[in-house]
């Protein structure tokens, strides 16, 4: 049989394309008569390279075939009639050679391995395996036809069969051949091993004897798909049951199809690994990528707010659905109500309120515990307050401060939700040995139950939400403590002074930002003289209230000594370096600042006060101070590192007035300078602080500039202007507090002052008597003559006996009668009690008696003492002053 030659016809169709018969590939008898046919290159023949040629009678060499020719590199015309031994086999072993040939020719069979030498040119000389098998001629006589194999071949083919022997015997995953119809050719001992019995069990079967069916129909899919196109198909996951065994099993298939020498498909060999553990492990390193994935999630997310609602749907964003379907969080009444937190633990019995619900699978409200007795009945939906009974293991979470695994149920109730949950996780949250409230993941049926990784995770989870909610509800009640101080320390209603028309406004920042410290007042002075104060601590939360309250009452304090408003910002900034300082009574930012202007490492006590800094900056404040003289229609104003005041004239735009800035309180160091500006009637003052004009959004300039527009246009009635100005400015950034203090001036009319120059002489004080009666009658107040004209007597009394120079007095009307006695000498007046043997001694304890409140303060050439009285309301009776003067005996 040759490889050429010309290839006869099939008879009768028979015959499969490798020559067995059978399209199938499975050989058997045929049905006809033998069908000869040439087999394509790539036959065994092929790979063993056998040749031929045949002997003589004489011994010589009488046939050569061409694959001899081919495969032993001789060519015929140098082997045709020639002696085998002479012309090929090596000079040392043609003794032997001869021998051979002669045992041959004599009717022996005989294989062995002989030498040759090559033509004349070639490369080396060659070993062939020669098996010889005596003939005879058409003459009857002895020959021999010889077969011959090259040696290098059988070499090549044994160590092929012995490689692929070892890799198919040795190798540790499922080798297996699969045969052009689909069925198992052979099997290797590891797939046997997998599958029960010997390899040879499988010989013949097809992959739905050994797979479950879908996985088998991939199988078969996958095979055919390969020996179609020969594209290999790689880590194809098959999942089935090993026999004896109860777990699910996992195997990664790669396929590839087989070819012939001549390219011929001749099959498809598959490698299966069983992947179980790897895929256990992928799927573990999946869940702690994912676990830690949401940690991380949680710590960006959890606790930028401090609202408590928005905290617990914070926490329900990021485990749903990542870590569960359905998540709910209760928190305690108590804590959202702002009651104080029990400590330690409670007995789960308490009221809670559902604040937040998330679900990947229904919009419908998470069932309370799904599937525990006893517990309530239905949804909770958010906002409903509820309580869990005391039995019940989301009470028994609570109680006991551990999370626990509540099984789902299964249900013929409906669609309702508790049906389709199978697993909950009841979850306290903890924070600082406090349980705040409780959170429930739930999974529903075709997740994963909830393992003790989820359960780590879910305490993890919740803590960190119970610490901010925590954190959420300590800032609630300081920033509610901030408020209710701050709220106390203003303007109760709507202040009220001589000569002035009043309206304020208050707007705290949003719940985003802390309480602030702005603050203004309005108090009122000796003479019908009013006080405008704003002011604003820097820094914000409790430290800054409490601050501006300690500010606030000394500027009122320091207000009632009647002092110029430039020794009134001296005095408040004394006093807040004295709340800035660390005990020693200086402030530790200045000290701070100084040590920064020398060494760059500075001292101990430099580097300790530095740490402190921070502390004592809340005592730093800016301040306007104003003093309104209804009588000249002036203000006199100072101002301590404050935004400048804002005046409107009838008609005119607003203005800012040149008020020297000065340093913030508590830094000191610089005097402070005050000017005296006349306000016409009519004329509009504003004094604000930052929170209105400045922005991140925009400049200061261009804030002051929008404030000074609106201003120009508040000609309206003022508690109208004033809201008008608000709306008009960009007030709803939250970022600050804003105070806004506006005053309209009118001043007293002429008719409702009185004012005298008396010499230094006895009969003055009869002449001021004259005077305050007249005035008085003028008035219409005669219900207050006698007592104006006792006490008046009583302080030009004074004034001639303990003074000197010219005597004034002035009488102003308003909501009050005011008397005020001017003289030239420095000397305050001092109250002091008289023995009863005393005849004098009793006048400024009688002025005290009689009147509403009196006083004394400095001017410029000397002092001022006055008196205040009450107007008459004809229903409560004046103080008799008889009775009053008796009273001091």
């Amino acid at each position: 049989m040759s490889s050429g030659g010309e290839e006869p016809a099939q008879a009768d169709g028979q015959g499969g394309a490798d020559g067995s018969g059978d399209p199938s590939g499975h050989p058997h008898e045929p049905a006809g008569p033998p069908v000869w046919q040439s087999s394509r290159p790539g036959s065994i023949y092929d790979y063993i390279r056998v040749a031929s040629f045949s002997l003589g009678p004489d011994g010589r060499i009488d046939q050569w075939s061409e694959r001899a020719e081919h495969m032993l590199g001789i060519p015929a015309r140098y082997a045709l009639g020639k002696d085998p031994v002479e012309a090929f086999v090596p000079r040392e072993l043609r003794a032997t050679g001869r021998r051979k040939v002669s045992e041959i020719l004599d009717g022996r069979e005989w294989t062995g391995l002989v030498p040759y030498r090559r033509a004349e040119g070639a490369d080396a000389d060659g070993l062939a395996e020669i098996y010889v098998m005596p003939s005879r001629d058409e003459n009857g006589e002895r020959a021999a036809v010889c077969l011959v194999v090259d040696v290098r071949a059988l070499r090549g083919i044994e160590t092929d069969l012995a490689a692929s022997q070892a890799v198919f015997g040795q190798s540790p995953m499922g080798f297996t051949l699969f045969g052009t119809d689909l069925r198992l050719l052979r099997v290797n001992e590891r797939f046997a091993t997998v599958f029960g019995g010997p390899a040879s069990k499988y010989r013949g079967c097809g992959p739905h004897d050994f797979l479950p069916r879908s996985e088998a129909e991939r199988m078969t899919v996958a095979l055919r798909r390969v020996l179609d196109t020969g594209e290999p198909v790689t880590e194809m996951q098959l999942v089935g049951m090993a026999p004896g065994e109860e777990d699910r099993r996992r195997w990664s298939v790669s396929l590839y199809r087989l070819h012939g020498a001549s390219g011929r498909p001749i099959g498809v060999a598959a490698l299966a690994a069983d992947v179980t553990g790897r895929r256990r492990a992928e799927r573990e390193a999946a869940n702690a990528r994912r676990n830690l994935a949401l940690l991380n999630e949680a710590g960006a997310r959890i606790g930028n707010s401090l609202d408590l609602e928005t905290t617990a749907r914070t926490l329900l964003d990021v485990a749903v659905p990542q870590f569960c379907d359905l998540a709910s969080v209760d928190l305690y009444q108590g804590l959202l109500a702002g009651d104080e937190a029990p400590p330690g633990m409670t007995d789960g019995s308490a009221e809670l309120r559902r604040v937040a619900f998330a679900s990947a699978v229904s919009d419908a409200p998470l069932a309370t515990a799904p599937g525990v007795p006893g517990d309530a009945p239905g949804p909770v939906a958010v906002g409903a307050v509820h309580r869990y009974p005391f039995n019940s293991p989301c009470a028994g979470a609570l109680r006991t401060a551990h999370a626990q695994i509540i099984p789902g149920r299964e249900s013929d109730d409906g669609p309702e939700l508790g049906a389709v949950v199978h697993s909950t996780l009841a979850v306290p949250m903890v924070a600082r040995d406090t349980v705040v409230g409780l959170v429930q993941f739930s999974r529903t049926k075709g997740s994963e139950p909830f393992g003790e990784r989820d359960t780590a995770l879910a305490v993890e989870l919740a803590a960190r939400a119970a610490v901010c909610i925590d954190n959420a509800r300590l800032y609630r009640r300081e920033h509610e403590r901030a408020l209710i101080l701050q709220r106390s320390l203003l303007p109760p209603g709507d202040p009220e002074a001589a000569g002035l028309d009043i309206a304020c406004r208050y707007l705290p920042g949003t719940t985003a930002t802390e309480v602030g410290g702005d603050w203004f007042d309005v108090i009122e002075l000796p003479g019908h003289r009013t006080a405008l104060v704003v002011g604003d601590v820097m820094g914000r939360g409790l430290r800054a209230a409490v601050a501006m309250g300690e500010l606030r009452t000394a500027v009122r304090t320091l207000a009632l000594l009647d002092l110029e408003p430039a020794e009134v910002l001296s005095a408040l900034d004394e006093i807040a370096r004295g709340l800035g300082g660390d005990g020693d009574g200086r402030s530790s930012t200045a000290r701070s600042a100084r040590s920064r202007s020398g060494s760059g490492e500075g001292t101990g006590e430099q580097r300790r006060s530095a740490g402190t800094a921070d502390l004592s900056e809340v005592y730093l404040a800016t301040c306007v101070y104003a003093v309104y003289d209804p009588v000249t229609r002036r203000a006199t104003f100072a101002n301590a590192g404050h935004l400048p005041p804002a005046v409107v004239e009838d008609g005119e735009d607003a203005l800012l007035l040149d008020v020297p800035p000065g340093m913030p309180l508590g830094v000191g160091g610089e005097p402070f300078e005050e000017i005296e500006v006349e306000l016409p009637d009519g004329a509009l003052l504003a004094l604000y602080t930052d929170g209105l004009v400045e922005s991140r959004h925009h400049p200061l300039e261009e804030g002051l500039q929008a404030f000074r527009t609106a201003l120009s246009h508040a000609d309206r009635p003022l508690e109208d202007a004033c809201d008008q100005v608000l709306s008009a400015m960009d007030t709803s950034h939250g970022e600050d507090d804003i105070a806004l203090l506006m005053a309209r001036v009118y001043g007293l009319p002429k008719d409702a002052v009185g004012d005298w120059s008396l010499a230094p002489e006895a009969r003055s004080v009869a002449r001021a008597r004259e005077l305050a009666r007249d005035q008085l009658t003028d008035w219409g107040l005669q219900e207050l003559v006698d007592t104006t004209e006792l006490l008046v007597s009583e302080l030009v009394t004074n004034a001639l006996r303990h003074g000197h120079g010219e005597i004034r007095l002035r009488l102003l009307l308003d909501r009050t009668l005011v008397c005020e006695v001017w003289d030239a000498d420095l000397a305050q007046p001092r109250r002091r009690r008289a023995r009863d043997t005393d005849e004098g001694g009793r006048g400024l304890q009688l002025v005290g008696l009689l009147s509403q409140g009196w006083g004394s303060r400095r001017t410029p050439r000397g002092k001022t003492v006055w008196f205040e009285l009450a107007l008459p309301d004809g229903e409560s009776a004046a103080v008799d002053p008889a009775e009053a003067l008796l009273s001091l005996f």
